[in-house]
């Protein structure tokens, strides 16, 4: 519908964008969401969390954030802002570079006959459980002042909910903490809070961000060694999580070990 604008309507829907951001503002009444469940392939529908939450936020509101996003981004990475191995919704970057890293420590571990052990994090609820005064105290250690911290501070107050199933609808709860699920900036502001977690990883381990999954390998030719150099970086990961509310989930988090005779009957599998 906002495509199909006449070039009259676009000129004062950009004015419109202009007096709220000159003014900070991102208004109220695109602060409701409405909570679709959608069940898991192959989940018991009788457990809540066989459903995955897809939030249905304003058209005009996402458009107003797009610019505002572009605007932030632009700022972070002229400024370096984002750890080297996050690779979550950045411009040239992609899963790809994580495989292709992953799979280079392998190869040199396989080389130098060492194991190579990686452990791979899921944060729990991450998006809904994210500080919002911690996101704006990052912000504004990273140099981020004026009308933009106080746009975003206005985007991140004062949102609302409802659970639509078919044509029934719950009754509004207020989201008390958290980035908006389904917004435009709450990747970018997402990944803002998760971006200190980089630096209580030791550098003898390599580890790789997209967005909330999180991996960290070691190689060694001792096998207690990697035990040991993981355990350690892990307790640090939990004392960061406790810091910043965050929870890893134990369910999810999976340890694999990598050696040289189970790598190649896997090299043969797939050749």
């Amino acid at each position: 519908m906002l495509r199909r604008l006449s070039p009259e309507s676009q000129t004062s829907l950009l004015a419109f964008f202009n007096l709220l951001w000159d003014a900070a503002c991102f208004p109220d009444c695109w602060k409701m969401a409405h909570i679709i469940p959608l069940l898991k392939p192959s989940k018991d529908p009788s457990l809540p969390t066989s459903y995955r939450p897809i939030a249905l936020t304003s058209c005009l509101g996402k458009t107003y954030e797009r610019p505002i996003n572009h605007r932030l981004v632009h700022f972070l990475e002229a400024e370096g802002v984002f750890d080297r191995n996050q690779c979550g919704f950045r411009a040239g970057r992609s899963t790809v570079d994580h495989l292709v890293r992953l799979e280079t420590s392998i190869r040199e571990a396989f080389v130098h006959r060492q194991h190579c052990v990686c452990v791979f994090f899921d944060l729990q609820k991450a998006y809904d459980t994210t500080w919002r005064c911690g996101i704006l105290r990052d912000l504004y250690s990273y140099g981020v002042r004026g009308g933009m911290l106080r746009c975003i501070q206005s985007f991140l107050t004062g949102w609302t909910f409802q659970v639509r199933l078919g044509s029934i609808l719950s009754d509004v709860f207020l989201q008390e903490n958290g980035v908006p699920q389904g917004g435009v900036l709450s990747v970018t502001l997402f990944a803002v809070k998760i971006n200190s977690l980089a630096k209580v990883v030791p550098t003898s381990v390599s580890y790789s961000m997209y967005v909330d999954d999180l991996q960290i390998s070691f190689s060694s030719c001792n096998l207690s060694s990697c035990e040991r150099q993981l355990q350690l970086t892990i307790n640090k990961m939990s004392q960061w999580a406790d810091q910043n509310g965050f929870r890893f989930s134990p369910g999810k988090t999976v340890c694999v070990p990598f050696h040289s005779v189970v790598a190649c009957l896997q090299i043969q599998c797939c050749t």
